[in-house]
């Protein structure tokens, strides 16, 4: 099954409303389960690569309405990868010294090295999100609030976010942007878990249930977010997240295709570095 096509966002007529949260492609927990562990064993292997040739990075940002799992995800998807390449930030409210700069300033400083994965828990879509949702929070940045009201607005923010990841890739780092889709109904029973179970009760917060009263809203935000901002080079893919086992397949899935396409390669070394090693050699054989 290619995931990548299945659950890319097309250039036109993209419809949130019409991508299923509970899809597992014709696939049970079983066969998804191993085929996430093969393609897990791949993907070590190409991080592996792409930290020795340290040309190029990668950036995978998920977003998605609380309990949809990203934490999860990254977990089962990145844990087997080399930490010393991977990092991970998450977005959380602006501090006054981010909210003192333009609003890609803090995305901006967590951008990958050349060689490493970085993943974004949140990121700079939370502007276009969450700010579009609460125009009200556009005071924080000194801009009037009033002007959350005006599509021209977000419209601009687009391109701002557009034309960032489109220079990203001029520099060498991909980015693959994955929307978590939860349902309504799951989220309400993932919330009711964390309250039963006492080892999840520090995810939950009543913030995030006060949340679900503006579903409706955060769905249109989305859906007009993803239109907006998938594109050839940085792409967006809806994972239906109702089965957490298949969405992490999926991320897997999608993940293996970009680092693939990639291909990064150990590097060769140079007739000068050939000759050294081949001097250590010989100099470790005559001890």
């Amino acid at each position: 099954m290619d995931y990548e096509k299945r659950f890319r966002v097309p250039p036109r007529g993209f419809e949130l409303a019409k991508r299923p949260t509970d899809d597992a492609a014709g696939t049970d927990k079983a066969s998804s389960e191993k085929r996430r562990l093969k393609d897990l064993e791949r993907l070590e292997l190409l991080q592996e690569r792409l930290y020795a040739e340290g040309r190029r990075s990668l950036l995978v940002i998920f977003q998605a309405m609380d309990a949809a799992g990203k934490d999860g995800t990254i977990t089962h998807v990145m844990g087997g990868l080399n930490p010393q390449g991977v990092s991970v930030t998450s977005f959380k409210q602006p501090t006054s010294t981010e909210l003192a700069h333009g609003w890609l300033w803090r995305c901006q400083v967590a951008v990958p090295a050349r060689g490493d994965i970085g993943i974004f828990n949140r990121s700079h879509y939370e502007e276009v999100l969450a700010v579009r949702v609460h125009p009200e929070w556009l005071a924080a940045q000194s801009i009037d609030p009033a002007r959350g009201a005006d599509r021209d607005f977000w419209k601009q923010r687009y391109e701002d976010i557009t034309t960032w990841e489109r220079s990203l890739h001029r520099a060498g780092t991909r980015v693959v942007k994955f929307f978590l889709h939860v349902s309504k109904k799951e989220q309400r029973q993932r919330f009711l878990d964390r309250v039963a179970e006492p080892e999840k009760n520090w995810k939950f917060s009543p913030s995030d249930v006060a949340e679900r009263a503006h579903w409706d809203a955060y769905q249109d935000a989305f859906a007009a977010a993803l239109r907006a901002t998938s594109t050839k080079d940085s792409p967006w893919y809806v994972i239906p997240a109702d089965r957490k086992w298949f969405m992490r397949t999926a991320v897997a899935a999608i993940l293996l295709h970009h680092l693939e396409d990639m291909d990064p390669r150990f590097p060769e070394p140079t007739k000068e570095e050939r000759a050294t090693m081949d001097l250590a050699v010989k100099q470790l054989e005559a001890e």
